[in-house]
């Protein structure tokens, strides 16, 4: 086994700026952890762009090798449960914030932490499909868990055109839900027809600044990725034993709401953690991934750039220019 091997470094100068940086490093540079993985592919998400270009508070130490997915082949284990040559899947923890993380040719994480990949998925697919399609099937998961389904009504998906958005989309056309798409981007009215949308809604059709506790009772469900006045208005448009998933905080972190959707209409607003939710969910999500939540179209949506590639990439993703997913190609 060659004992260096090229990473994607993350530092923080005297001056506290964060840059990024391709090195080498060697093998007892890696954390500590039970499974030595030869990683083939990783993934950008938005959390990794903030992470590379220190637009976003998200290291917990320095230096760390970035990326918060990756997918490889097991070369060394001290857990009886993974041997060399496994198929394995590492994502969220620690990994890539404050444990070096998938943009390297090597990687070792905890045994807790990595995922046998599979039946139904290869490594290339796992990482189209990252923390991005973990976390909206995870969504998906709960609120099915919470009582919806197809025959209860439309479900709404908003920051749709983002990786967690677009794949939420694709997920829930494909298992028959009717699905409505929220998006500040008219122009990507096709993209989102095609990942399964029914409908198209558009944000500015809805003045955020006036609404009312209870609105017009529209959807059964919704994926929310943006949290805010956004998420404040979704709650106040569900419709009688509504469920919502609390994805993200594109637009705010900050929600101002009543109780009046939960006490008259019994709408349940429910965290979504895809990074330390354990087993045995992680492995049941992950097993529907590779099943009937399996998107129809993450070939379409996915590019891939290589690991010399990477330092450009992230600028994109920072200024809200790309859609669908982009995998790294580190190994394969």
């Amino acid at each position: 086994m060659t004992t260096s091997f090229k990473a994607f470094l993350i530092e923080q100068a005297e001056d506290k700026k964060v840059q990024g940086r391709l090195t080498t490093l060697s093998a007892d540079q890696l954390d500590a952890g039970e499974v030595l993985i030869r990683v083939h592919y990783s993934s950008i998400n938005y959390k990794d762009a903030l992470a590379a270009t220190g637009a976003g508070k998200i290291i917990r130490r320095f230096p760390c090798v970035g990326g918060i997915d990756l997918a490889g082949v097991v070369v060394e284990s001290a857990d009886s449960r993974f041997k060399p040559g496994d198929k394995v899947i590492a994502t969220s923890f620690d990994i890539g914030v404050a444990h070096h993380g998938g943009y390297a040719e090597l990687a070792r994480v905890p045994a807790n932490w990595v995922v046998p990949l599979p039946a139904g998925l290869d490594l290339f697919e796992a990482m189209a499909l990252g923390t991005a399609g973990f976390t909206a099937a995870l969504g998906i998961v709960r609120m099915e868990d919470n009582g919806l389904a197809p025959a209860n009504g439309p479900v709404l998906v908003t920051g749709a055109t983002g990786g967690v958005g677009g794949l939420a989309i694709d997920m829930l056309a494909s298992l028959g839900y009717h699905v409505v798409a929220l998006t500040g981007k008219e122009s990507e009215a096709g993209y989102l027809k095609m990942l399964g949308a029914s409908d198209i809604k558009l944000r500015s059709s809805i003045d955020l600044d006036k609404v009312r506790p209870l609105e017009g009772a529209l959807w059964a469900g919704a994926v929310d990725n943006v949290g805010g006045q956004v998420l404040h208005w979704v709650l106040a448009t569900m419709k009688q034993a509504g469920t919502v998933a609390s994805i993200g905080n594109a637009a705010s972190f900050n929600l101002d709401t009543t109780v009046f959707p939960f006490i008259l209409r019994g709408v349940s607003l429910l965290g979504v953690d895809s990074g330390y939710i354990g087993f045995p969910t992680r492995q049941r999500v992950w097993d529907r991934l590779a099943t009937d939540l399996k998107p129809r179209h993450l070939a379409a949506i996915t590019r891939t750039i290589s690991l010399d590639e990477l330092p450009g990439a992230f600028d994109a993703f920072i200024k809200g220019q790309v859609k669908g997913r982009t995998v790294v190609r580190i190994g394969a």
